[in-house]
């Protein structure tokens, strides 16, 4: 929000390109690995949930960053919002899963490859979701606007953004591994 549209469209097509990632390996079978083999799955969702919560302390830490502080603030480059968005997509073990348990449901072998089944579903759902973040996107440089000349929004938005971002961090560290 605080670097533009632009930013945030970059950032997006590094989520859409870590929903890539997944749309092959679940085509190829290798995210069924996670189902086969709990400790994988453990050690990624740990790594997520310890990048949640560096996400989370960044925000309230003290003298952390205020995300809508109208500030002048050097942008990230382009490589660097792509790979964050990449990054927090691969480090989320439940989009695999997601692939693996739900794209089989709507695979039919009497219709052809069921790999090419798989990732004409996928990019079904990575089209849908691309179209809907890309909105949200849009939509954010407004709330952006709205935010940057409200000080106690900005100090509330913070520690929300930090409460929900340690809230999703201990959901996935403590939640029950995928029944397999």
């Amino acid at each position: 929000m605080t670097q533009g549209r632009r930013a945030g469209l970059i950032s997006l097509a590094g989520v859409a390109a870590g929903f890539g990632v997944y749309i092959a390996a679940a085509a190829a079978g290798i995210a069924a690995v996670f189902a086969l083999v709990p400790p994988l799955y453990t050690a990624l969702k740990a790594a997520g949930a310890l990048y949640l919560l560096w996400l989370a302390w960044q925000a309230v830490r003290p003298g952390g960053a205020v995300p809508f502080t109208p500030a002048e603030l050097p942008a990230d480059p382009p490589g660097r919002l792509f790979t964050m968005g990449l990054v927090t997509n691969l480090l989320n073990p439940k989009i695999a899963i997601l692939y693996v348990s739900l794209l089989p449901q709507f695979t039919d072998p009497d219709r052809g490859h069921v790999a090419v089944q798989s990732v004409l579903l996928g990019l079904t759902q990575l089209t849908v979701a691309v179209a809907v973040n890309g909105l949200i996107v849009l939509g954010a440089g407004g709330v952006a606007l709205f935010l940057a000349g409200r000080p106690g929004w900005r100090r509330a938005q913070r520690y929300v953004m930090g409460s929900v971002l340690a809230g999703l961090a201990a959901h996935l560290g403590l939640g029950r591994p995928a029944a397999a």
